[in-house]
């Protein structure tokens, strides 16, 4: 029997790792700026999970008891993840903290398994070390509490570790590997994944050129596009192109034009727990180091390592193009596609800076050809990319709130109002008196039956009555009054702004307000359905193949 042993760069890059996560440790939740409002997005997802929905899309309890469609337009993956380790006892709070820790640790061994392969191990230590503790990578986890993008680390590398290792050898576990984690980096943030793309389809087709059996490797990165875009559709098809009926464009417009960083604070800035503008945007002291550096590997690489050479140049050119459009002097770029005002922050380009250095980083390591020299350096760039960061690995303060204070009626939207409904005020700003009210006439109500998406009455109309649900309205909301739909819902009277009205006649009635996928997402579940059971059959098929040839 064949036994798996870690490789011990990987445990070496585990115990690094966890040295500024102790933090974590402490009770209660680290204040930042939005970690608060992921748990409480958190426990609104879980909440649909317990009721049965296994793709939430509502979230209830958001918005002043309103409700909200954020957890359409927002990763799921950081949810779906939290929500695990709820279920399995732990509180709403520590399973977000587990979420930001075992992402950190992944991202560092998905590095160092993907430069290893191709530039050596003390290149992968490296860089993975590199990777992890950059200046960014605990703005995210300590100031921001940026999930998504902190989740979305662990996937680039990942994705180009399977790539890598089909062009050597195909293995239906990588190339399973590969599309669901290209699924995984569209779920973990998307504005992320827009920003990796033209690297991993420049990656690829490097891989290509220099392969000598180039069609099966284009048909498994069609099947990797292919699964993985179709795993992720009930997500992002709805996402993007039900964005329409939000406040989004309103909201963000052109915010990212104001959000231009000066080129000496991604040298060095202050470390500070302050807003946009406020808090560091640093690349990193070594980084910057190891960017410069890897300079002198070019002429060495030109002259023996051609096809490592050109790696390199996308890498430089990446990083480079990386920094710049994180500068004013990008402007006319941000105007022109103006896909790119939708990422918020052109700070949010540091993902991509910490990832192409750390890629550098690996490259000079793999220069040095004398042994000694090279454990000499890796020892000196441990020490000091901790030793520089150190400083870092802190909370401002710690929120010791109930696990009631998520998961009842959360006083906030969780985003900048961005994800609420075109026809509606940005945030409510307070609680209804009730979840259904009697604007017009009498009526004597009586609630039967309340989840995320379905709330049930009893009402007897006295008179002709007019009712609100003070439920935000949203494409997919319906009203059904004894069995039929009702098609004369309101939600654009401005005394009730965005919230639904109905109206009923005299008489005793059954009530069903429902929150039911429109056809554009119902088509993206079946994608997504397909795909998975694609990915069944595959997986099946295989095994079957494997045990018959070993007989």
């Amino acid at each position: 029997m064949r036994i798996y042993r870690i490789p011990w760069g990987v445990i070496l890059i585990i115990l690094i790792s966890l040295i500024p996560l102790f933090p974590l440790l402490h009770p209660g939740l680290p204040v930042t700026h939005d970690g608060q409002d992921h748990v409480a997005r958190i426990a609104n997802f879980y909440q649909n999970l317990s009721e049965g929905n296994i793709v939430p899309r509502w979230a209830g309890n958001l918005n002043w008891g309103y409700g909200h469609p954020i957890l359409m337009f927002l990763y799921p993956f950081p949810s779906y993840a939290a929500s695990l380790f709820h279920f399995l006892g732990f509180s709403l709070v520590d399973s977000t903290k587990l979420v930001f820790a075992l992402a950190f640790v992944a991202s560092g061994i998905a590095m160092y398994l993907w430069i290893k392969n191709f530039l050596g191990n003390t290149a992968g230590i490296a860089s993975a070390v590199l990777y992890m503790f950059t200046p960014y990578r605990f703005v995210d986890l300590y100031v921001r509490g940026a999930i998504g993008e902190h989740v979305a680390f662990v996937f680039p590398p990942l994705i180009l570790y399977f790539l890598l290792k089909l062009s050597k050898k195909y293995s239906y576990w990588h190339l399973l590997g590969c599309s669901i984690s290209f699924a995984g980096l569209i779920l973990s943030h998307n504005a992320i994944a827009i920003m990796f793309l033209p690297f991993i389809a420049l990656y690829f087709l490097y891989i290509i050129y220099y392969s000598q059996n180039r069609k099966p490797l284009i048909l498994n990165f069609l099947f990797i596009t292919l699964v993985g875009f179709g795993l992720s559709s009930f997500f992002l098809v709805p996402a993007f192109l039900e964005g329409k009926y939000t406040l989004r464009d309103i909201v963000t417009g052109t915010e990212a034009l104001t959000r231009f960083v000066d080129f000496k604070d991604l040298i060095y800035g202050p470390w500070s727990f302050g807003g946009t503008g406020q808090f560091s945007v640093q690349i990193g002291i070594v980084n910057w180091v190891f960017v410069f550096g890897a300079l002198f590997v070019v002429r060495r690489l030109l002259q023996k390592e051609k096809k490592l050479f050109f790696l390199y140049i996308i890498t430089f050119i990446y990083f480079i193009f990386s920094v710049f459009l994180m500068l004013k002097e990008s402007e006319f770029i941000w105007e022109t596609f103006t896909t790119l005002q939708k990422f918020q922050f052109p700070w949010r380009f540091l993902s991509v800076s910490v990832f192409s250095t750390a890629l550098l980083g690996g490259f000079l390591f793999y220069s040095i050809k004398n042994s000694k020299l090279k454990r000499i350096l890796l020892i000196l760039v441990v020490i000091s990319t901790i030793g520089l960061t150190k400083d870092y690995w802190k909370a401002k303060d710690y929120l010791n709130k109930p696990e009631s204070f998520y998961t009842g009626i959360y006083e906030s939207t969780t985003d900048t109002g961005e994800s609420s409904p075109r026809w509606s005020v940005r945030f409510m700003e307070q609680r209804p008196i009730d979840t259904i009210e009697i604007i017009e006439g009498q009526a004597k109500i009586q609630k039967l039956k309340r989840i995320s998406i379905h709330h049930q009455y009893e009402i007897e109309s006295l008179y002709s009555s007019r009712i609100k649900e003070n439920t935000l309205y949203f494409p997919g909301w319906k009203v059904y009054i004894d069995g039929k739909e009702y098609r004369g819902v309101q939600f654009q009277d401005p005394n009730h702004r965005g919230l639904m009205t109905f109206k009923l006649v005299n008489g005793k009635h059954i009530v069903d307000v429902k929150f039911e996928d429109t056809k554009l997402r119902k088509i993206a579940n079946l994608i997504s359905l397909l795909s998975f059971g694609a990915i069944i059959v595959f997986v099946v098929l295989n095994f079957k193949f494997s045990i018959f040839n070993l007989k």
